[in-house]
């Protein structure tokens, strides 16, 4: 049994006391939008730059929506009930990501996004305005700090689990953690509370809070379509229980006495004419097992059965027992470099022990393909197929995978799906075209589902098309009541 020296122990003692003052400062902190105290281990500081690297890398990760008036649009709607909250002065920043899925989401220090899928299935300006300040009051009440702070308190980390190996994480790790905040789900009560806030920071901005109960009704009506990169609205912002009643009381409530109030339908509808929906052809698609890429204008076969995932910049499968996968990601930083170059940056970098392979020619691309030795995050090493293919002077591609064990089979449909890489020579899959909406006045008064049949042999179904709308697909529909269309994708 050792002896404590009295030095020694003061020394201890007012080390402790110096940590306990360092964690009282950060636990101590005023939320902005209820003005409690309550106990974070995430500072102002930390959250914006969280927001800061989230944003490279979500608009890296999903794509900036390609429609600068759309884009001020809905910048303006956002700052506006912005300035209604107890944070006006954050750095606002609201994106339109150029994604399918109806989502929208926050990140800490005042980053709102909206994808182009939720765009497309409001049906009000009051509505978006209703949305976001869903999000805003998620900034402002610090949710997401507060969730940072219970895995922290958890042993949890918040770094975003990479599909094949923790040595190729693509951004760092603050960008990391902004990202892997999306993917969190907040607690019913965060959602309540975020319902409240939105119907009061909408309402004392001048909108009319009282629409926002039919994009509830309307996200539950699409809570279980899939298929896209980014989790659908309800998987990250669950109904806390009769969710759209309760925010119609709240809006009764708000708008009580107040006079103008703005919905804007007809003049949000025109903002949405031309707008890209559904998935966009244009940065990948699947037949079967071939999976075309117009842009990048290659063309590439999977094993059957594999499971796909595709974001804008990167294309993830897997075998459905994990005997085999793959990712397909664009190497950044590798301007001017051969694929051979690549590999020796990341061995002099310490990030590959050991490499065996070669360089090769798929079509007229030069690559390098074989395998590589790296750390597997726990201390030990492991192998991965790994491959770097140079496909215009600006673009190289990176896959990582493995099988289930170094040279067996899933090893080599990973390098099978790798060597099959082509260019896509058929001009009709080269220039296919994405869906766009289009605004129009309905023709004749009737049921939707009879006048939706009667608007074009290849639009979406009537379905869709009555949810798309925000109505019933027997509800009644007057003439002259606009109506968004929308057709599916022309394929080869």
């Amino acid at each position: 049994m050792s002896v404590v020296k009295p030095r020694a122990f003061s020394t201890t003692l007012a080390m402790l006391a110096l940590i306990a003052l360092a964690l009282f400062a950060a636990g101590c902190a005023v939320n902005p939008a209820t003005g409690k105290h309550e106990f974070t281990l995430v500072t102002p500081t930390q959250e914006a730059a969280l927001g800061r690297e989230g944003y490279t890398a979500a608009t890296s990760e999903y794509g900036i929506y390609d429609d600068a008036a759309l884009a001020a649009y809905v910048d303006s709607v956002g700052r506006k009930v912005a300035r209604a909250s107890e944070q006006p002065d954050l750095p606002w920043r609201f994106t339109v990501l150029d994604d399918a899925t109806v989502n929208a989401f926050a990140m800490p220090g005042g980053y709102i996004y909206v994808t182009r899928g939720l765009l497309a299935h409001m049906q009000s300006e009051a509505q978006l305005a209703g949305v976001l300040g869903h999000e805003i009051g998620h900034v402002t009440a610090r949710h997401s700090a507060r969730q940072m702070t219970q895995q922290q308190l958890a042993g949890f980390g918040l770094t975003l689990a990479s599909a094949v190996s923790p040595t190729f994480r693509r951004y760092g790790s603050t960008a990391e953690q902004a990202l892997g905040l999306l993917m969190l789900k907040y607690s019913r009560d965060d959602e309540t509370q975020a319902d409240e806030l939105g119907v009061r920071y909408s309402s004392v901005a001048g909108f009319d809070s009282r629409e926002m109960p039919g994009t509830y009704r309307t996200l539950q009506r699409i809570a279980a379509r899939s298929g896209s990169s980014l989790p659908g609205y309800l998987s990250t912002h669950p109904d806390p229980g009769d969710r759209a009643e309760r925010t119609a009381a709240l809006a009764a409530k708000a708008v009580a006495g107040r006079a103008n109030l703005v919905v804007k339908q007809r003049g949000y509808l025109e903002k949405l004419r031309n707008l890209v929906y559904g998935e966009n052809p244009r940065y990948g698609w699947f037949e079967g097992r071939m999976f075309y890429h117009p842009v990048l204008g290659l063309q590439m076969q999977f094993p059957a059965g594999w499971q796909t995932q595709k974001t804008r910049t990167a294309l993830t499968a897997a075998a459905g027992d994990q005997s085999g996968m793959l990712q397909m990601t664009l190497a950044r930083g590798t301007a001017g470099k051969s694929p051979g170059d690549v590999l020796v940056d990341l061995s002099a970098g310490g990030k590959i022990a050991g490499s065996k392979g070669g360089s090769e020619t798929l079509g007229a691309w030069p690559a390098w393909i074989g395998t590589v030795t790296v750390p597997d995050g726990a201390g030990g090493q492991e192998s991965l197929v790994a491959a770097w293919v140079r496909i215009t002077p600006d673009i190289m591609l990176q896959f990582l995978g493995k099988g289930a064990t170094a040279g067996d089979a899933g090893e080599r449909q990973v390098l099978a799906a790798i060597r099959s890489i082509s260019a896509l020579t058929d001009p009709a899959r080269g220039m296919v075209q994405p869906s766009r909406l289009k605004v129009q006045p309905a023709a004749s008064a009737g049921a939707f589902r009879g006048l939706w049949a009667g608007l074009g042999a290849n639009l979406v179904p009537a379905e869709e098309g009555a949810i798309l709308n925000g109505l019933e697909l027997d509800e009644n529909v007057m003439k002259g009541q606009w109506l968004k269309v929308a057709e599916k994708v022309k394929r080869p």
